[in-house]
């Protein structure tokens, strides 16, 4: 006969394992991974995998052929394609106006979004009118108004007529028609599509800094500008390097404004890499070389991209 000893207790868990509780026991085993997410990611992982990157990996196969794209038959070439983008001065064309179209884009874009953002700040009246008339631009489609600008531009546009009602008609001229003025008539149009949404992503980023800190400027003494380019400019530094992300792989990929303008024209001075692609393939029917072009540009997109985002880290680790 066993005799309790007094003052002991009997601890839960504390005997030996057969004896402790279920659910005490739960408790200690590892947690195992689920497989029940895997069910709502699974038509994103497929959509993915399963047609961007065979699309990918097909538009990469097709960039070793010589084919037209409808016949049957086709001639494997290996890296011919790309020897001859490489040796095609419209290619380089292509490339320079792209870098030039960044430059452009991103300067004014970023100059007049981080100005129109700081207005908009300000809180003007009727600031919301303005936030829809800046943003209007971003949402209307190319199609709908490049119609509008080739007839601002035309030789006997109202372009024209305005610099001639001002007493400017000596520099009235058929902008999309000659090589040296249809770049950067192109240019200030995709300025003007996408320049609302600089001024939005500013205008928020300037939601999130510290007000006690523009306070304490004010009452060191500090003025709007000394504010705006001392504490906001360095405060939006972010916001400014995903705009230049966006900036370089949009003008990569850009097709529809240079096309539905001036058709890549004149003398392929509006020529962009899109463009090129589309002609290429398209009209001449050089599928094999539309492809090696392609690729050339996923992996400027995918190198621009990556300098960016290191370039963000490293402020980021700076900051």
């Amino acid at each position: 006969m066993s005799v309790a000893t007094p003052g002991a207790h009997t601890v839960a868990g504390s005997g030996p394992p057969g004896n402790r509780r279920p659910a005490e026991a739960d408790r200690r085993k590892p947690h195992l991974l689920r497989p029940q997410g895997y069910t709502w990611i699974l038509p994103a992982f497929v959509i993915s995998v399963g047609l961007i990157y065979y699309a990918v990996g097909y538009t990469g196969y097709m960039s070793t052929l010589e084919w037209n794209g409808t016949s049957p038959t086709s001639t494997s070439v290996g890296a011919a394609n790309y020897v001859q983008a490489f040796g095609d001065p419209i290619f380089w064309k292509a490339i320079r106006n792209t870098a030039i179209a960044f430059v452009f884009t991103f300067v004014l874009q970023t100059g007049l979004g981080f100005v129109f953002a700081a207005m908009l700040h300000s809180r003007p009246i009727a600031g919301n009118v303005y936030k829809v008339v800046l943003f209007l631009p971003v949402v209307l489609a190319p199609a709908i108004t490049a119609p509008v600008f080739r007839q601002i531009f035309a030789a006997d546009g109202q372009l024209n007529q305005l610099l001639s009602a001002i007493g400017l008609g000596g520099i009235a001229q058929p902008w999309l028609a000659q090589p040296s003025t249809a770049l950067w008539a192109v240019l200030v149009i995709m300025v003007w599509h996408g320049t609302g949404l600089a001024v939005i992503l500013y205008f928020a980023a300037m939601s999130q800094i510290d007000t006690e800190m523009l306070e304490a400027a004010e009452v060191d003494g500090a003025g709007n500008m000394r504010k705006l380019f001392s504490i906001i400019l360095p405060n939006v530094k972010g916001t400014t390097t995903a705009l230049a992300t966006l900036t370089a792989i949009g003008v990569l990929k850009i097709f529809d404004i240079p096309y539905l303008v001036t058709v890549g024209g004149p003398n392929f001075a509006t020529e962009f890499l899109g463009t090129m692609i589309y002609r290429t393939s398209i009209l001449l029917g050089q599928v094999g070389y539309a492809s090696a072009i392609s690729i050339l540009m996923l992996v400027l997109a995918i190198a621009m991209g990556l300098i960016f985002n290191v370039r963000r880290h490293r402020d980021g680790k700076g900051a």
